[in-house]
């Protein structure tokens, strides 16, 4: 059987109960055309849950025997607008209850879903970091992290959340290397603030970075025992 809910009505005009003369009326049911308020309606025991929370609502309704439907005319728009709904004060309570527990299990999930995920991205950062240190034995450990964390911050769409860097592919990671040395350890942001335009300042301070970076390469030995320093390529 369908069930048929009691419609309240918010006046914008507060008048008295046709029964009792109480009022003026913040809420009230209309019968033969005649406001009536929610004590004469046996209404009146009901508690207001204002709409918004959907799945409170939902349980509050489910959980009440006896409820109603709270609206208000809306001269704009020419309509009664719903606003929300009368309720068992116990179905309230339980339902209030039930949220609750849900909304500290999705914390406590949301929980478990952090730590994986700074799980996940400590790994990603420690795999860069010594692929940094395999490829640039002679950087500094404390530059190594540095880069790592940097290039493979979470949203960043860095080098280290590429799937490249993810792989530890030789050229983004050294491309992460490289971004690191432009910045510090050359005059290019200076450039930049001053005007020239990025591809030539890049050109300008390339020398630079090439120095750094052979710097930090392992060093290759020959046959002879005579180490050879030049730029491998990256």
């Amino acid at each position: 059987m369908d069930l048929v809910a009691p419609v309240v009505v918010e006046p914008l005009r507060r008048p008295r109960c046709s029964e009792c003369r109480q009022g003026p009326l913040e809420r009230m049911i209309v019968e033969y055309d005649r406001p009536v308020c929610l004590d004469c309606a046996d209404l009146g025991h009901l508690v207001f849950l204002r709409r918004g929370d959907t799945a409170l609502t939902r349980r509050a309704r489910e959980r009440s025997a006896l409820w109603a439907v709270v609206v208000r005319h809306n001269r704009r728009r020419t309509r009664y607008e719903r606003q929300g709904l009368l309720v068992e004060e116990a179905a309230l309570a339980l339902a209030e209850t039930a949220c609750l527990a849900d909304a500290e299990a999705r914390a406590r999930r949301r929980a478990r879903d952090a730590e994986r995920r700074a799980v996940r991205d400590a790994g990603i950062t420690e795999a860069l970091r010594a692929e940094i240190l395999r490829l640039f034995p002679a950087i500094p450990p404390e530059r190594a992290i540095e880069i790592a964390v940097h290039a493979s911050a979470k949203g960043s769409g860095r080098v280290g959340r590429t799937a490249a860097g993810r792989a530890l592919d030789r050229g983004a990671v050294t491309a992460a290397v490289r971004a690191s040395v432009r910045h510090l350890d050359t005059p290019y942001d200076t450039l930049l603030m001053s005007g020239v335009p990025r591809h030539r300042a890049r050109t300008a301070v390339a020398p630079a970075i090439e120095t750094v970076l052979r710097s930090w390469r392992p060093s290759a030995t020959d046959a002879h025992g005579h180490t050879d320093t030049r730029t491998r390529p990256a």
